[in-house]
């Protein structure tokens, strides 16, 4: 039997080898407040899984290659589960000052994203704790409206809606 795809040069878009993620498990993110950075997210409906705890010793001196450090962390996740955010406050050494008016064009983790059952009412409630919008609401075809707010430490959280 003559195969016409014999000669096809595109790569095996199968299985890739060798090691492969198996979950998407958290989000990590530094703050210097994290009594205010934890507020923040529950307010927006996220649920803490505990009070902060504080992590140190040769496992986190190995992970993050910085000798001596102390944290203390919180795990919020969404009603039902799923991936979680990890709000994390060091305690030594010093945290480094990040860019709290950072836009979207800057290179690194710009955003966290969450989809809400009523973007209105989310943007009222970060609003009315004093926090602001990025840009305006925006509509994608159909399907999504979203706004980026700016949360405590300029933290820009993307909040979704679906339309339809």
């Amino acid at each position: 039997m003559n195969d016409l795809n014999a000669d096809r040069s595109e790569p095996d878009r199968g299985t890739p080898a060798g090691p492969r993620i198996r979950a998407f498990d958290h989000v990590g993110i530094t703050v210097a407040d994290l009594a205010r950075a934890t507020e923040f997210f529950v307010r927006l409906g996220l649920e803490s899984h505990g009070a902060p705890m504080t992590v140190e010793g040769e496992f986190l001196d190995t992970v993050i290659g910085i000798p001596g450090s102390r944290t203390q962390i919180v795990m919020l996740s969404a009603p039902g589960g799923g991936t979680t955010v990890e709000l994390s406050s060091f305690v030594r050494p010093d945290h480094e000052p990040g860019v709290p008016d950072a836009m979207a064009t800057t290179l690194g983790l710009r955003n966290v994203a969450f989809e809400v059952d009523d973007l209105d009412a989310a943007i009222d409630q970060v609003v009315a704790d004093g926090y602001h919008l990025v840009g305006g609401v925006g509509q994608y075809e159909q399907a999504w409206r979203m706004a980026y707010v700016r949360g405590p430490e300029g933290i820009i959280v993307s909040l979704a809606q679906r339309v339809g």
